[in-house]
């Protein structure tokens, strides 16, 4: 059951802290999360964990966050906002590739105890790093890109330009995450797990996607309201 709650704290967490992060520093705030994110996510999804009964990789959620940042960055400041965030995740993700690997160069000294540990966790990461690079770019561009054509749907075919934020939120995420969950999936981890269980991390992937893709609605909402104190 520990796995469970700490999966469910870590959404009220990291959604906090996304809200904390625009509220103090605005624009500049959610550019920053979209660098902690994508980087942390891609150390995070490395573990594998049981929760609800799934086999499962960490890093969902921190995913799961860049996503609510570009809608939030499209709602608020507009496509250009957004397509930046992405960029800025783009060579977020490229600068930590050539970052990680360059310290594994280093020969360590006698009384070192971290090198044997940062080449466990950093050996694989150029391959997830670049499959996430790659997908990251695919799946948050097509996310702004749906984002604004249901914004334009709903204002057209309602009147609308403020309502039906759920729809557009949700609409433009729930495709995206399914999109990402495929792609990245089977990029990193292609021969290094089974068919089954490739399938299973898709499947246990994209229900957290669903979940947190609802839980972050009434998030994207509150964002809508707050006036950040650097603006």
């Amino acid at each position: 059951m520990q796995n469970e709650l700490l999966l469910i704290g870590s959404v009220f967490v990291i959604f906090l802290g996304t809200l904390l992060f625009y509220y103090f520093f605005g624009k500049t705030g959610l550019y920053c999360w979209t660098v902690l994110g994508t980087i942390a996510a891609n150390i995070e999804v490395l573990i594998m964990i049981d929760a609800f009964g799934m086999e499962q990789t960490l890093g969902n959620v921190l995913f799961a966050s860049t996503f609510l940042v570009t809608d939030i960055l499209s709602e608020v400041y507009g496509k250009e906002a957004s397509k930046k965030a992405v960029n800025i995740g783009i060579m977020a993700s490229l600068m930590f590739i050539i970052l990680s690997q360059y310290w594994l160069q280093y020969t360590p000294g006698q009384s070192d105890w971290a090198m044997p540990s940062m080449q466990t966790i950093f050996s694989n990461t150029p391959r997830l790093m670049l499959a996430s690079l790659v997908v990251y770019a695919i799946c948050q561009r097509f996310d702004v890109w749906a984002y604004h054509k249901w914004w334009a749907f709903t204002e057209k075919k309602f009147g609308s330009h403020d309502k039906y934020l759920w729809l557009r939120n949700n609409g433009s995420t729930l495709i995206s995450q399914l999109l990402n969950t495929f792609l990245y999936t089977f990029a990193a981890f292609a021969g290094l797990y089974s068919f089954p269980v490739l399938m299973s991390i898709v499947g246990s992937s994209y229900v957290i996607f669903i979940v947190t893709s609802l839980a972050d609605t009434p998030v994207i909402y509150l964002a809508r309201k707050i006036k950040p104190r650097s603006e």
